[in-house]
């Protein structure tokens, strides 16, 4: 209750009181002088006289001055008191949930504004109500795009947030199992087709072999040969989704601690064959001091070879791949540069996608089965890592962000 509107209806109801004062003064002065006007008046003064000879005036005043003070202050009080009444049982019944109850304004007094304050409570609690509810049907409806406007420094502005937030990671785990589905329906997609191609070779090169279809034992060896290298092909593509799946359902770690500089290094030197037959050379640029990070050291290997390889593959005509070792305050970082054709800017973006190929054509005829880099990114995500390509006309290059070691 506001204080002021509690303040004036304790003075209403003293004012009351003192009126009741003066008025009971006022009778029991007025009946004095009416009784001493009475008891000459025989026989009307026989009952006055029985009364001041048997009980006194003076315990006659007591006892009719407080009755009729009492008299005159409920009478005077009466409708304060059954008003007070109407606005409690309108809060009982606001209590119980009845919240269009209204509490009827008699007269623009104190208690007539309690019952506007009432009243206008009710309205706003039913009108905010009535707005979450219809919220939570939309919602309901399957439209969690709809937000319940929140108000301020309001309890049911805080169930609405609630809402609101509920409505948003509900949105979010649907999107994600939809796009989970369109992952699982893709992945079951693209395995179908990159099975089907090299499957189908092989069953026709068998097809001619079982049917006696070829002219010399050169012309079978050939078939045979096709069909072995498509099965080569195959099995590639198998092992590399395997590996793909395992990594992204949270295959176990082997993690100890690392440099990673040294096993660039190494894994230079193991590619100094397919260097020198691609006419190639690897340039480091690494510090002095070691680079410690904790991790999987299989894992991170098959990743830089992913990355090295396909620069020896696809960027042969550049002479050079550089290596940068390099760190900031949180991140061991590797940038394997070459200078070979430019990734088209349409085909960034997807380049990490699983099955995605740049250029279909020359890296089905290079063997790339189009989840090599699905796999590296994996691989570096599942260590709290990052990677990242960038590609212009002068060159090319896979950034890798590893944690230190702390």
């Amino acid at each position: 209750m506001n204080t002021k509107v509690y303040i004036s209806i304790r003075w209403k109801f003293l004012v009351v009181f003192l009126g009741c004062m003066a008025l009971t003064l006022l009778f029991v002065l007025l009946g004095g002088l009416l009784a001493s006007y009475v008891i000459k008046l025989p026989p009307y003064n026989m009952p006055l006289a029985w009364i001041i000879n048997h009980i006194g005036s003076q315990n006659t005043i007591i006892i009719v001055g407080p009755a009729f003070f009492l008299l005159s202050y409920m009478v005077a009080t009466r409708p304060l008191v059954d008003r007070a009444k109407e606005l409690a049982s309108a809060l009982e019944e606001m209590a119980d949930g009845k919240l269009q109850k209204t509490a009827k304004v008699k007269a623009a007094d104190e208690l007539g504004t309690i019952a506007e304050n009432m009243n206008n409570l009710s309205e706003q609690i039913h009108t905010y109500l009535e707005e979450i509810n219809g919220g939570l049907a939309k919602i309901a409806k399957g439209n969690f795009d709809h937000q319940i406007p929140v108000r301020e420094n309001h309890e049911l502005g805080r169930i609405a947030e609630s809402i609101n937030a509920m409505s948003e990671q509900l949105n979010r785990s649907i999107q994600e199992e939809r796009n989970a589905e369109k992952t699982k329906n893709d992945l079951i997609t693209g395995v179908s087709h990159d099975l089907r191609t090299p499957l189908t070779s092989i069953l026709g090169f068998l097809e001619i072999i079982d049917k006696d279809r070829y002219t010399s034992e050169v012309e079978l060896r050939y078939y045979m040969n096709i069909a072995y290298e498509k099965s080569l092909s195959l099995k590639k593509l198998i092992d590399d989704l395997f590996e793909y799946t395992r990594i992204n359902n949270g295959m176990p770690l082997n993690l100890r601690e690392l440099d990673l500089t040294g096993l660039i290094e190494q894994l230079v030197e193991e590619f100094v064959p397919s260097l020198e037959q691609a006419n190639m050379t690897i340039r480091t640029h690494v510090p002095d001091q070691p680079m410690l990070i904790k991790a999987d050291g299989d894992q991170l290997v098959r990743a830089y070879e992913n990355l090295i390889s396909n620069s020896i593959k696809y960027a042969s005509s550049g002479k050079y791949i550089d290596i940068y070792i390099e760190k900031d305050d949180r991140y061991v970082i590797v940038r394997i540069c070459n200078y070979g054709e430019p990734i088209p800017k349409r085909d960034l973006p997807y380049i990490f996608e699983r099955f995605y190929r740049v250029e279909q054509s020359r890296s089905k005829a290079t063997g790339g089965t189009g989840l090599g880099l699905a796999i590296t990114k994996s691989i570096f995500e599942v260590h709290g890592g990052q990677i990242s390509v960038d590609s212009s006309s002068s060159q090319t290059v896979f950034e890798t962000r590893l944690p230190m070691k702390i």
